[in-house]
């Protein structure tokens, strides 16, 4: 069992996921090449000021004043070099370090700065105060909590003076490799600049509230550190990379049964809205035949409202949700590429679940593509996930959020999303693939040969009821169209983020709802992949 490798997005600096050693032993490497330690920092921290002149920051430095927290290790150094192009550039600095001792290389530049007559405080700083807050204590190389006399100062700064905390490399008090906090509590940043290559602990959502608006800070690596990163390294997908995505390429002259056949078997009496939800994601993805199964009462009204939805007779679904479905045969199946089955189908017992046995063994020995989401991911709870997935005859996807995760992998969920997504791919994995959306407010993608996929932005405000549904139906018609390659799962999950935040400039916070993002679905996949 095997997937072809995508190439995307590009393994480099404005992808790759990294762990704080990680970062640290690539550092090394640069050192033990001659690179002087001195030359690194330097060139790191000139590029956190120039960041700081742009006109989002500017303004407030130079009417309001900085105040940089200085740490006693090379972070510290970073952020005494900042002070000192910020005091030459005529903004009213200060600095404060509450150690008595620092490295050798940020004790110079502390050396430098009270020479240059930057101000330095002798006790620790109002909370109220006014000027902007540089936080250079830790960065990345914190394993400890900062302790409480730091952690009351920060929490007091948030309470008094919100966002007007710059973070360089991570927020105090945050670890850059899980995204938990430390201590009590964390800096609260409005800024994270992550220099030279994105923390994954960034980007996990328990970070999002202390990390803020996340950026990166060039420092031109070398390819050749970057390209010598296992294949399975996680990286960042941004809206950009919608561009060179992995998306379906039918030839000009496909009927529609040539550009994708999906089945979607949803709803429920008492959530009719899921089948309607998930069908308008599977419209938008552009899949050219889709049929539904679906509780009567939706299905005697779809076609007023998706006309070209095809509900099968055979193939209706049970009033009450229940996968009593007669009629679905494997010769039914065999005329498909998809099925993507859950949304709204209303909770089962565990009793109720062994009823439909029959359902799922036709499930598992279909050969195309099944998308298990919602209602299906807690039946298959019931029937032992792992197992059941090994058995498969084709690949499959699953879209759990985290409280569906931890019900089909107990024994996963206390781990990062990172590492609980990849461990549940690679165990369900046996003849044919299992890919793993983790549904989050930074999603997480798996693929059953270890590559993974983390999204680096999304709309908060399209944490809704009924997005999932929508990006069920969306994934699952891409699958349906060009095949089951995990780097098309993570597609579906970009778009579907990118399509939030579309709907959210168009129509505001209250347009990021499920007939607004599936709306904005419909155009994320470029019109470049067809010749007229």
């Amino acid at each position: 069992m095997s997937q072809p490798a995508w190439p995307w997005p590009d393994r480099d600096a404005e992808h790759l996921l990294v762990s704080g050693s990680q970062m640290a032993d690539l550092e090394n490497q640069l050192f033990a090449s001659g690179l002087p330690v001195e030359a690194l920092m330097e060139k790191a921290a000139l590029a956190v000021a120039r960041r700081l002149q742009e006109p989002d920051w500017w303004p407030q430095l130079q009417q309001r004043g900085a105040l940089v927290l200085v740490g006693p290790g090379h972070n510290g150094g970073d952020g005494l070099v900042v002070a000192r192009e910020l005091h030459q550039a005529g903004v009213a600095v200060r600095i404060w370090s509450p150690f008595e001792r620092h490295k050798p290389l940020t004790a110079a530049h502390l050396r430098h700065a009270r020479w240059l007559g930057i101000p330095e405080l002798e006790a620790p700083p109002n909370a109220a105060d006014p000027a902007v807050w540089i936080d250079a204590l830790f960065g990345i190389g914190q394993s400890r909590p900062p302790g409480d006399a730091l952690e009351t100062l920060l929490h007091q700064r948030q309470q008094q003076q919100p966002d007007r905390l710059i973070a360089i490399d991570g927020p105090t008090g945050l670890c850059a490799d899980s995204g938990q906090r430390l201590g009590r509590v964390a800096a609260c940043a409005a800024l994270s600049l992550s220099i030279g290559l994105i923390k994954q602990g960034f980007l996990q959502d328990q970070a999002l509230a202390w990390v803020g608006r996340l950026e990166r800070i060039e420092l031109g690596l070398p390819a050749a550190l970057l390209q010598a990163f296992e294949p399975n390294q996680p990286v960042a997908l941004w809206g950009r990379d919608l561009a060179g995505a992995p998306w379906p390429q039918p030839s000009a002259a496909a009927s529609k049964y040539e550009r994708g056949r999906l089945l979607v078997i949803a709803g429920s009496e008492a959530y009719r809205g899921a089948s309607q939800l998930c069908l308008q994601g599977a419209s938008a993805s552009g899949v050219g035949s889709l049929r539904a199964a679906l509780p009567q009462p939706v299905a005697e009204q779809l076609w007023s409202v998706q006309p070209h939805v095809v509900v099968s007779a055979a193939l209706q679904a049970h009033p009450s949700g229940s996968l009593q479905l007669a009629g679905l045969n494997e010769s039914a199946l065999e005329r498909l590429d998809a099925v993507v089955l859950g949304p709204g189908l209303g909770g089962t017992s565990a009793t109720e679940a062994a009823a439909e046995a029959s359902i799922w063994k036709l499930l598992q020995r279909f050969a195309g593509l099944l998308l298990l989401d919602a209602d299906g991911l807690n039946r298959l709870a019931h029937l032992g996930a792992q197992p059941w997935l090994q058995g498969r005859h084709g690949p499959t996807w699953i879209t759990p959020h985290a409280g569906e995760f931890a019900r089909l992998f107990p024994e996963l969920a206390h781990q990062p999303p990172l590492l609980a997504a990849s461990a549940a791919a690679q165990a369900c994995s046996d003849q044919q693939p299992c890919s793993v959306l983790l549904k989050g407010a930074r999603t997480v993608i798996a693929a059953a040969d270890g590559r993974r996929w983390q999204l680096g932005e999304a709309c908060r405000a399209a944490a809704r009821a009924g997005l999932g549904d929508v990006l069920a139906g969306y994934a699952g018609g891409l699958g349906a169209r060009g095949g089951s390659n995990a780097a098309l799962l993570a597609t579906s999950a970009l778009a579907h983020a990118q399509a939030g935040l579309a709907a959210e400039r168009i129509r505001g916070r209250g347009g990021a709802e499920p007939m607004g993002v599936s709306q904005q679905l419909q155009s994320q996949e470029p019109n470049t992949n067809e010749t007229a």
